[in-house]
């Protein structure tokens, strides 16, 4: 995917050619044990985990074999189109879940 590439905005030259001086090292705090310590959030003794909530219904990963014009349409709408994907396949299955209620009784 080349052509999928970010293009950074950084100057990594200027940055490489950078030396730091004394004075700057003066402004990296020290790495202490009570530092590490502090950087944990417990709430009455239990500790608070950052980031994203685990899922109860984690998406799982699959293969999947597709027609050529199929899978360049849904790319051509944009990113996410893996999502929207799903979200087509999530509305053919509760429309044939309706559809086998309808027929049961």
């Amino acid at each position: 995917m080349p052509g999928s590439k970010r293009v950074s905005r950084t100057d990594l030259d200027k940055v490489d050619r950078h030396v730091i001086t004394a004075e700057e090292y003066e402004e990296i705090p020290e790495l202490t044990d009570e530092w590490f310590a502090a950087a944990d959030l417990y709430r009455g003794g239990k500790l608070i985990q950052r980031g994203r909530p685990k899922s109860v219904a984690p998406k799982q990963a699959v293969s999947l074999r597709l027609d050529p014009e199929v899978l360049r349409w849904f790319k051509s709408t944009g990113p996410g189109y893996q999502a929207r994907m799903g979200e087509v396949l999530k509305q053919h299955m509760t429309r044939k879940k309706v559809a086998g209620k309808k027929s049961d009784s």
